[in-house]
């Protein structure tokens, strides 16, 4: 039995950037893995200046907090790719890897013989993952692809929002079709390397941002393939559950989710409702759904009496999920959330932890987002095996920085 990081010893050259590669690369890095970031000599990845904020650490450096999110645990190695020199060095590093992960358009790692079919010839146990916003094949393969443009192509927009709002569909608070992504690519890779364990050779993965949100439209996507209606917003109600939604008391708005007709009978007590629960046409979630717009008021009516703290002590007493709606700052300050060790620092960096907890095989966090191009002399020293005066004259004709 061995208590070691889960992907120990697993090398991974990650040539994505912005979030969803980079996400995909963190999560194998907190799992153990040794992760290279390939950046731009003097750019690096996009999101280094992606800010205000920016943390400077103690050496008078500044990061940006977009970055810091979705870079622990790397090496930052400056290589430019464009010239032969550099190309030749990636694929050095990729014949040492287990995984490739990349977000270049398609065809441009091709140009430079950075391709699967280039790299698995002299690594054939590659795991390469390519991150694109339309995916390897079709008509739009060739278009980028970013998360705002996703979640609108996709639909989820077209059912995030308040209906009556003026302003129209809205997208989600945060870039999640990037983190979905990121996420998808991770399981696809370790069930790639599951994979290679068996038959000793890797193979090409193709993630599509478009793919994957579509996909995430879970119960929405089948409501319309069922029914042939179209989703429409909603809101904060739920389109197959009532009541799942936000309502007004006297000085905030709290979430209720009566998640089965037991639960809603025990709210019904709460609010002093009882009668509702014995009504036919709310009995049941389905009748409850279909009847939607006569429930809903008398529930609001009943809530309005009280504060949400009141409501919030009495529901949860009574076993009714419901919850506040938090502002971020109160989210850290939530004695959940610190208890779970959410909030956690590396080299003086605020970062948000990795949410997997194992019993046994520890999540590893050796190393805060890098500064750029940090680690290239030592990557190549180090991996490659390079000499002081070959690393000094690749500096020299800016093939590295």
């Amino acid at each position: 039995m061995s208590d070691k990081p889960a992907l120990q010893g697993k090398l991974v050259l990650d040539l994505s950037r912005v979030l969803a590669g980079p996400w995909a690369s963190q999560t194998l890095a907190d799992l153990g893995a040794t992760v290279i970031k390939v950046e731009r000599p003097g750019k690096g990845d996009d999101t280094r200046g992606f800010g205000p904020p920016f943390f400077q650490n103690a050496d008078g450096e500044e990061i940006s907090a977009y970055f810091m999110s979705a870079n622990r645990g790397k090496q930052s190695v400056c290589i430019d790719i464009a010239q032969p020199q550099g190309a030749d060095l990636v694929r050095q590093l990729a014949a040492k890897a287990d995984i490739l992960i990349e977000n270049f358009k398609v065809g441009d790692l091709a140009k430079r013989g950075l391709d699967y079919e280039a790299l698995s010839m002299i690594n054939p146990r590659l795991i390469y993952c390519s991150i694109t916003g339309f995916g390897q094949t079709g008509p739009y393969q060739h278009r980028p692809g970013y998360d705002f443009m996703i979640q609108g192509m996709t639909g989820l927009m077209s059912i995030t929002g308040d209906p009556a709002d003026e302003s129209g569909p809205q997208k989600v608070g945060v870039a999640l079709a990037d983190i979905l992504t990121g996420l998808y690519s991770t399981i696809a890779i370790l069930a790639a390397i599951e994979e290679r364990n068996q038959s000793g050779i890797g193979q090409h993965i193709d993630m599509s941002l478009l793919d994957v949100v579509t996909a995430c439209l879970a119960n929405q996507a089948s409501n319309y393939l069922v029914s042939g209606a179209v989703p429409q917003r909603m809101g904060n109600a739920h389109p197959n559950i009532v009541p799942y939604q936000t309502f007004e008391t006297k000085d905030a708005h709290i979430i209720v989710a009566v998640g089965n007709d037991s639960q809603f009978e025990q709210l019904c007590g709460c609010l002093d409702l009882m009668h509702l629960s014995d009504d036919v046409r709310f009995a049941t979630n389905a009748s409850r759904v279909e009847n939607r717009a006569d429930l809903v008021p008398l529930l609001q009516l009943a809530f309005s009496v009280k504060s949400m703290d009141e409501w919030l002590q009495a529901l949860e007493q009574a076993g009714v999920p419901c919850g506040p709606i938090n502002t971020i700052d109160r989210v850290f300050e939530d004695p959940q959330v610190k208890a779970r060790g959410v909030e956690m620092t590396l080299d003086g960096m605020p970062l948000v932890s990795n949410p997997i907890k194992y019993s046994r095989t520890p999540l590893d966090y050796k190393l805060a987002p890098p500064v750029l191009g940090k680690n290239t002399a030592q990557v190549l020293a180090d991996t490659l095996q390079l000499d002081a005066a070959t690393i000094d004259a690749l500096l020299q004709s800016k093939v590295i920085a």
